[in-house]
């Protein structure tokens, strides 16, 4: 039986000639980092982790994210030789592994388990999806606050039933970002002591030595931020990596930083491009001389000694087990205690949602004058949020404005002395706002963020990746459209609609009266994998009398005729969505009036008419029906698939411009007078 320290060294070897071999193979990818990071990625799995291999999504594992997602070959690894199970869609574990030996060998292969940056949803034991460099590490902080907040509300004298720690493993690369920074400040704020970042300091990017572009003092930075800072001075000393770790788990007020610095060595003492090495194949013979460097068989491929699968059963493996074990007896005790609150545990793991989750959801009477947008959507947020005690969020810093704030008894602030409260305050982080909230929903909280449409360009790359994930996070826009009026082109979106739109498996929802935001939320609470995008007024919008014109119930169906010609055969379509609708409402009027048969369709989500059968969208849009106008307060990019390309388009083709909202109207063609003659000219085929 090998001793201690050599059964270390080769678990450890193991995973960097993976790494080496699985790129080498695919010619592409990244080897530098997985092997250089390999000591810390076994130190830290083997001896510290709080993870389950048998059960992946157990409620109380440590979380691990790999922030620097191109050194994805590292945490394949550790996924294959740790025995890590792989759960499906209906969170059943079958036995099968995660990662086989063979889906290594097919690594950023079409279907692999092992894509170029690590999935989640695609491979089990993956906390979530990087790529872009700053989101791991912003997403870990929202794991942490969800680990926080699931304890101040789960926890009972004698159960401690959620106290899991979030460790993110990040580059040079994830430490420039901005996100990075706005993430990290928000979580010494916070005092989140269960996270951990481990900041791999190599002083290589892409380009090359980070002395071209950074020269901050990472240490002094974090410090200043409130965090505390270790330091490891070789990232092969397991005894000083070990004592980090430790340090981390006693520091109780504060989240940690532990920088390692390593280094990307080779076997051949002639190879000077750590460039080219960082991020391309090594080369055969440059795997050779590395592989002798170890004392491994020059020509063994994917070689996994005798003893490494057991080394780690013996370690994660076991104590894995016994945490989960123990765990899970504790709460069939907790159950009989807490029926439910443990009920509530067990739905939250499945994305379902409490009885009576829609009770007492407002019914909004017809108004002309009418409410605003996001008015409406705080009222239902309130009733809906007193009945689901997992909906929760927040704001960058607008709340007063969004009208997300939760302000029923108990509701309560999340601060770093009160991690029960359930409104969150990001400040003016638009990008970590997005990322925190994927990190949230990861860990099944069900979490909104707001702000202004016009700021959500800040927040793209997370809305982007809650939509690759498949996770229902909920994104709240107000200030939706030129009616901001006198704040001007600088908070007037105008293509933002458009690019949103663009993003596949996101769910976009402007409803065109209060009634609408009703059953917009009602459908978005539904979701269990769509991300939604919320876009709501500033201005108050007629509330339409729904003994007149249709049900407001069409929105989940994303499009659905509201006024109707009175045969049912109309002459030319109305389009719209959000506040243009009560516009094309007042324009039908007018053309009834004057003998035109018009049919107004509200469109407040085109994702979700989509997904509807050819013969419902045939019978709202009648392909017979060629005359169509389309009214929407932004680009007009992307109506044409529903006006077709003889229809009228009237929307934004230029930016806004400062002035009441009145005079922007009249000035951009948002009239009825304008609408009717667009009608009329449709209709005359001029």
């Amino acid at each position: 039986m090998a001793d201690q320290n050599s059964l270390d060294q080769l678990s450890i070897n193991t995973i960097r000639t993976l790494a080496m071999d699985a790129v080498q193979q695919a010619n592409s990818g990244h080897p530098g980092t997985p092997m250089a990071m390999a000591p810390v990625a076994y130190c830290l799995w083997q001896r510290f982790l709080r993870f389950d291999p048998a059960d992946p999504i157990w409620p109380n594992r440590d979380r691990f994210v790999l922030s620097m997602g191109h050194a994805s070959m590292l945490l394949y690894s550790m996924l294959h030789l740790t025995g890590v199970k792989s759960v499906n869609p209906k969170y059943e574990t079958l036995g099968e592994p995660s990662v086989s030996l063979d889906d290594i060998k097919h690594f950023r292969q079409l279907d692999s388990k092992c894509p170029g940056h690590p999935e989640y949803r695609w491979t089990s034991g993956i906390e979530t999806t990087t790529g872009p460099l700053g989101q791991g590490v912003a997403t870990s902080v929202g794991m942490a606050i969800a680990g926080k907040w699931l304890g101040a509300h789960f926890n009972r004298p004698g159960y401690e039933m959620f106290n899991f720690d979030t460790y993110a493993l990040a580059g040079d690369g994830c430490i420039m970002e901005g996100v990075t920074n706005e993430a990290a400040s928000l979580a010494a704020h916070l005092k989140l002591s269960n996270l951990c970042w481990i900041y791999d300091n190599n002083k290589i990017t892409i380009e090359g030595h980070t002395e071209w572009a950074f020269s901050e003092d990472v240490a002094t930075k974090f410090i200043g931020l409130g965090w505390n800072v270790t330091r490891v001075g070789d990232a092969n000393d397991l005894e000083m990596m070990g004592r980090a770790f430790k340090t981390f788990k006693n520091t109780t007020d504060r989240p940690t930083l532990i920088i390692v610095d390593s280094h990307i060595a080779w076997g051949s003492p002639n190879k000077q491009d750590t460039h080219a090495a960082h991020g391309e194949p090594l080369g055969e013979e440059e795997i050779k001389l590395t592989k002798r460097n170890y004392g491994w068989p020059e020509d063994e491929k994917f070689l996994v000694p005798e003893g490494v699968y057991e080394h780690f059963q013996a370690g994660i493996g076991k104590r894995g087990n016994e945490e989960r074990t123990a765990w899970l007896a504790k709460f069939d005790e907790y159950k009989k205690e807490y029926p439910d609150l443990a009920d509530h545990m067990l739905r939250m793991q499945r994305r379902e949602l409490p009885e009576g989750w829609d009770k007492d959801l407002p019914v909004f009477p017809p108004d002309a004058k009418g409410v605003a947008g996001r008015d409406a959507s705080g009222k239902v947020l309130n009733a809906l949020a007193k009945n689901v005690p997992w909906l929760l969020g927040g704001s960058a810093d607008l709340a007063p404005s969004t009208k997300t704030r939760l302000t029923f008894d108990g509701a309560g602030d999340f601060t770093a002395h009160s991690y029960e409260g359930r409104n969150f305050h990001f400040g003016i982080r638009e990008h970590a706002m997005g990322s925190i909230l994927n990190g949230m929903s990861l860990s099944k909280l069900r979490p909104y963020g707001s702000g202004f449409l016009i700021f959500s360009d800040y927040g793209r790359a997370p809305i982007r990746l809650s939509a690759i994930m498949e996770i229902p996070t909920i994104h709240i826009f107000t200030h939706d459209s030129i009616g901001v009026g006198e704040d001007g082109p600088t908070h007037q979106p105008i293509e933002h609609l458009a690019s949103l739109r663009a993003i596949p498996g996101l769910i976009i929802l402007r409803p065109a009266d209060a009634n609408e935001v009703v059953e917009a939320w009602r459908v978005t609470m539904q979701f269990h994998h769509e991300p939604v995008v919320f876009i709501l007024t500033r201005q108050a919008l007629p509330t339409v009398d729904r003994t007149k014109y249709a049900s407001a119930e069409g929105v989940a169906k994303g499009a659905y005729v509201l006024a109707d010609a009175e045969d049912g055969k109309p002459d030319v379509l109305l389009l719209a969505s959000g506040s243009e609708v009560s516009l094309c409402v007042d324009a039908y009027e007018q053309l009834k009036a004057e003998g035109i048969k018009a049919r107004v369709v509200s469109m407040p989500s085109w994702e979700l008419f989509e997904h509807q059968s050819p013969e419902y969208r045939d019978s709202v849009l009648p392909p017979d029906v060629t005359a169509r106008v389309s009214v929407e307060q932004a680009s007009t990019f992307g109506w044409s698939r529903f006006t077709g390309l003889t229809g009228e388009r009237i929307g934004m083709k230029t930016f806004g411009a400062s002035a009441p909202l009145k005079e922007l109207q009249k000035k951009f063609g948002f009239t009825v007078e304008n609408v009717v003659a667009a009608a009329k000219r449709q209709v005359e085929g001029k």
